[in-house]
């Protein structure tokens, strides 16, 4: 009985496979990655070097004054300020709200607790252009209109924080709050003390799409806010630098990797739990 040789290790089909897939993702990494080296660039040329001609990607200078007039000709302090405050307080709200929903969801036992659940999620389905007038008028009713409270908390209760914690929840064992009970624990002991640690990368995995959704936020501080100077966040101040008198593309380019700044930093402080929430989501249920 004869048998085929041995290829050589690192060569033949599987060699040429792998040198495709990771030609393909550095090719689909260039894509993403070009657009920021591109607003980096820009934000760093003078003025009349943004549209030069021939084009060039980095100008003769590197004009790092356009940071400086960012804050200067519009009050862009003031937009990230507003944004940082609104993005922290509508992230610990949904983490409280979320955390305390899917504990109930999943740990509890009460009637119709999976047909509610399923009327809950169904919210997901709707878009939030059909729900921003009503919306609107439920504030304008409790006279929210033009304040923080509009723009923390209308979005603070959906169904996404619910299912993604209560998705973690779900691989924890039942005995583990069975025997605290046993032990005298109240509901609340439990929740706060045993299982919140237990599903600290899943809240981490919330944080960082909750801050990085309240930060983004256009249409809805759009529609509620009247006092732009005063009450706007950043993708509504970025707006202002479009102007009747043209736009100064360095200085929006400067403000727009400003605006880049918090989320990055949130992404890099979490990423080990962010990681460890994203491998392990969805892996357990009952």
């Amino acid at each position: 009985m004869t048998s085929e040789p041995m290829r050589p290790y690192g060569r033949g089909p599987g060699r040429a496979r792998l040198v495709v897939s990771h030609v393909l993702v550095y090719l689909v990494a260039a894509a993403f990655v070009s657009p920021l080296v591109y607003m980096v660039a820009t934000s760093l040329k003078p003025a009349d070097e943004v549209f030069g001609s021939p084009p060039r990607l980095w100008g003769s200078v590197a004009r790092w004054a356009n940071y400086q007039e960012a804050f200067t000709f519009l009050p862009l302090g003031r937009f990230v300020l507003n944004g940082f405050l609104v993005a922290a307080c509508g992230t610990l709200v949904v983490l409280v709200a979320s955390s305390m929903s899917a504990y109930a969801f999943a740990q509890l036992r009460w009637r119709g607790r999976d047909g509610v659940f399923v009327t809950f999620l169904a919210t997901l389905m709707i878009p939030q252009e059909i729900l921003v007038v009503p919306m609107f008028l439920l504030m304008r009713w409790f006279g929210w209109v033009d304040s923080y409270q509009a723009l923390i908390f209308p979005w603070a209760f959906t169904a996404f924080g619910t299912f993604l914690l209560r998705q973690f929840f779900l691989t924890v064992p039942a005995e583990i709050g069975e025997s605290a009970r046993m032990d005298g624990a109240g509901e609340l002991r439990i929740f706060a003390q045993i299982m919140l640690p237990l599903v600290r990368p899943a809240l981490a995995v919330l944080a960082v799409f909750t801050f990085i959704n309240y930060w983004n936020s256009f249409l809805w501080p759009l529609i509620i806010t009247n006092s732009v100077d005063q009450k706007a966040t950043v993708p509504l101040g970025l707006q202002l630098f479009f102007g009747q008198q043209g736009t100064q593309w360095n200085l929006v380019m400067a403000a727009s990797v400003i605006s880049m700044a918090p989320t990055t930093l949130l992404l890099i402080v979490l990423q080990k739990h962010l990681v460890r929430g994203i491998a392990t989501s969805g892996l357990g249920g009952r």
